[in-house]
């Protein structure tokens, strides 16, 4: 199903100026057929996603909400408070999956946080437990300290930025790749003259083709738009990639645009 190969992410751009947009366009989203809503304690947006979310028509039990821990609350008690904090935000039972929001390697907390994440999973509070931003060497010492991988590692992966690498540790773990900012949110990256041909080959938009691209390679997309027309443009597109299609695309490849996680430490 669609609504499984393509998320909503839920931190528009239009909300920071208006909070009650992010409730209106988590509903219309639901309207339009998204399924899975990405969230985070420090989107501040919770609330409003809870009451689209109790607004909705769309059965609790299909919905999957994602929320992430942020900086300021890992550790292993800290990581506790915080998930019940976003479970009072989005008057919820419980989360479909919850994710530390970055490693903050310096600070040595993820494992103790990861530790509290299975415990929560394990009370009922979370059903599915991941991460964001992890490296390799972040994701190995979960396991080898827990014995348990996560089951999601929400990235930065575009066509400027594939994350070949990362996508191979994945698969070889049964972990899901989900991408954050999948259309290369700050840069013109959807406007290259690869993605232009290509859309024109097959009669679609640049944005489908890199959905579509983002697909391909089994990674979950999380676009975001307050657009109601868009969201459904880009949950709905129809377009079939050829061989060429990815390699072209592929090649696109100039590296990391966003934070790096080996360094990043923003609370």
């Amino acid at each position: 199903m669609r609504s499984e190969l393509i998320g909503f992410g839920t931190l528009v751009q239009a909300g920071r100026d208006n909070p009650d947009i992010y409730r209106t366009a988590t509903l219309s989203a639901l309207d339009a057929g998204y399924r899975i809503l990405d969230t985070a304690l420090r989107y501040e947006n919770e609330v409003q996603v809870g009451q689209a979310i109790a607004q909705s028509d769309v059965p609790r039990e299909q919905i999957k909400v994602t929320t992430k821990i942020p900086g300021r609350f890992q550790g292993y008690h800290e990581a506790k408070t915080s998930i019940i904090r976003s479970l009072i935000d989005l008057d919820q039972a419980y989360v479909d999956a919850a994710l530390i929001h970055w490693p903050l390697p310096r600070h040595h907390k993820y494992v103790d946080t990861w530790r509290a994440l299975i415990e929560l999973r394990d009370a009922g509070l979370v059903r599915t437990i991941g991460v964001s931003n992890f490296l390799p060497e972040h994701l190995q010492r979960l396991a080898d300290e827990t014995g348990e991988m996560p089951a999601i590692n929400q990235v930065e992966m575009h066509p400027y930025f594939g994350q070949a690498q990362l996508r191979a540790f994945h698969k070889a773990h049964g972990i899901q790749t989900q991408a954050w900012s999948p259309l290369g949110r700050t840069t013109d990256m959807i406007k290259d003259p690869v993605l232009t041909k290509v859309a024109e080959k097959h009669s679609v938009t640049p944005v489908e083709v890199v959905l579509a691209w983002h697909v391909h390679h089994g990674s979950v997309p999380l676009p975001a738009s307050s657009n109601a027309e868009r969201q459904r443009a880009n949950l709905h597109f129809i377009v079939e990639l050829d061989d060429q299609d990815i390699a072209e695309i592929d090649g696109l490849e100039r590296g990391r645009i966003y934070q790096d996680p080996a360094t990043h430490e923003e609370f």
